[in-house]
Order: C-alpha cells, then structure tokens, then sequence
C-alpha cells in the first residue's frame, strides 16, 4: 500500500501548530459530565496472559491472526509479559464480555471531570460494530457502558467514537457525513489517498439495556504532539450529552509502540501523558480499563456518566 509516512519533518510542524491553535484551549470549563464509576483502578484493569483470563463462551468471529510478543501492563504501571495478537479485527475470535465486566463495588463512587475537546478529526459516522474496515493492528474490544450519576443504565443514547491508524493517520472520507465543518482533511490524514478514500476507525452504535455498546477495533498509533487516545461523543434525541476522550497509560503504550510487530517501526510516541496538550497527567479518569483476551487482543472498557 502505497501510504505517505505521518512524522516527516512538514507535516510534524505543521501537526503542532494546527494541534496546538485548535487546541490551545482544550480544557473546557467544567460541565455536568461524569467518567469512571467507581474511579479508574476500581474493576479489573491488568493485561494479563490468555491462561487467566477469559472474555466471552469462545465462538468464532473471525479467523487466529499470529502474536506478536510484547509487555502488558496495569494503568498502575505493573506490567507482565505476553504475546499480543496481530492483524486487526479478523484475529478476533472470542466473544465480547458480559455486562459484569463493569462492575464495581456496591457504592457508585464518582467524581466530576470536564468535557474535552471534539478536536480537528471529527466527522459524524455510520452504525456498525466493527469499524475498523480491514486495517492492520492489535485487535481490540472495545466497550463502554453509559450510565447516570446513580449508576443506573442509560439506553437509547448513542455513543460515537473515532481514533486513528495504527501509523497516527485519521480517515477521511467526509462523503455521506452530514457534520464534517470542522474536519481538517489535511492535519488529519496528512492528504493520503488511502484515508482519504476510507472512513476506518468511526462508528456509532445506541446503547442496549445495560447502557452498553460494543465495537471490533484495532489499537490506535501515535502522531506527534498527542498521547494515544480515542474520542467519544455522547447523544441522547441529537442532542450532545458529553464530547470527550480516553486515553491509555504510558507504560501500556510504550510496550505496545516498541515490542509489538504492528507498531514497533515507529516506536515509542513523542508525547507522554505529562506533556500532552489535552490530558492531565494527575488524573487517572479518563484511562481505559485494560485486560488481554484469550485469543491475544486487547479489552478496553471504561464506564461514562453523565448526570
């Protein structure tokens, strides 16, 4: 695939400078959003090998990818070696977990976070559950459980998300978008043809009972000046409830960005959580929940209330 490399020396200048204009006042002023019942490192969070840990009965969604050796790790930082899986979402081949992944303890402990900023990528989406459009990658679950202040479900809502490549690209087919205003084609997706044609790594979905929704995806990659991340926008009758992101721990991130065959190329990002535009080094609210599946993939899950 003929693709233009994201991090030569014009477009990383040129990623800094839109990142940090558009960005430049990324801390919003403080809304009645909520994330992270029970605080981040209240349910299970570790990376752990495929003998202790299982996500689902075990029938196929798709075909064994190989693995890819790397270092696990808790957003705590206590890391434990293990081979990830490689070659997107068709590696996939458990089923996604049940609803008790996200429980806690019995009180619903939460604490009041700001909304972040949409950022320069947006462009609404499409229903789907696997949005990654046979792109490469560690393959990932990812889900989210949407619920009030109280803990109580919320269903209904539509839960969007978008992220980038496994090389830091965003895809930009803007076509069939009837909300792309603030889609900066160029930052974004560097003007490759292959993102411009494709609309990989976006998707909507409308929580179930349990306030649920999952989606297939691939762990992102990295550009210069952010942390790797991923959006989300929550609606509830089209109107916005929360826009904001999730991000993962250094640790998990630098072992992924350097051991694993899918993006040790590139290696470790030149952002760090204390240095990045958006997040807050301090705060450990708006990092995902992390285990390794049987089959090698990623889990990813975080709670997101909304009052």
């Amino acid at each position: 695939m003929d693709r233009q490399s994201p991090l030569n020396s014009n477009q990383i200048i040129q990623r800094r400078r839109v990142i940090r204009t558009l960005l430049g006042a990324a801390v919003a002023t403080p809304v009645l959003s909520l994330i992270g019942c029970g605080g981040g490192g209240s349910t299970a969070t570790t990376a752990v090998s495929s003998s202790s840990t299982s996500s689902g009965s075990g029938s196929s969604t798709g075909s064994s990818g190989s693995s890819s050796s790397g270092t696990g790790t808790t957003n705590s930082g206590v890391t434990t070696t293990t081979d990830w899986a490689t070659g997107g979402t068709s590696s996939i081949t458990e089923n996604f977990p049940d609803d008790s992944l996200f429980d806690s303890s019995s009180t619903c402990s939460v604490e009041l976070t700001e909304s972040l900023t949409e950022g320069p990528c947006y462009f609404d989406s499409e229903y789907r559950d696997d949005i990654s459009e046979g792109q490469t990658g560690l393959p990932m679950m990812l889900c989210l459980q949407l619920v009030d202040a109280n803990c109580n479900p919320l269903s209904g809502y539509e839960i969007e998300v978008w992220h980038c490549d496994v090389e830091g690209i965003y895809s930009g087919d803007t076509s069939d978008s009837s909300d792309a205003n603030g889609f900066n084609s160029s930052f974004c997706t560097g003007n490759d043809s292959d993102a411009l044609a494709a609309k990989w790594f976006r998707g909507i979905k409308v929580t179930d009972s349990a306030g649920r929704v999952d989606f297939a995806s691939c762990f992102p990659g990295w550009y210069s000046s952010r942390v790797i991340h991923i959006h989300f926008r929550v609606k509830n009758n089209n109107n916005d409830e929360v826009v904001s992101q999730f991000a993962f721990s250094d640790e998990f991130v630098d072992a992924i960005c350097t051991t694993h065959s899918d993006y040790s190329s590139r290696g470790e990002p030149d952002t760090h959580l204390s240095s990045d535009t958006v997040f807050r080094s301090s705060d450990d609210d708006y990092l995902f929940d992390l285990q390794q599946n049987a089959d090698g993939s990623l889990l990813a899950y975080k709670r997101i209330i909304i009052s």
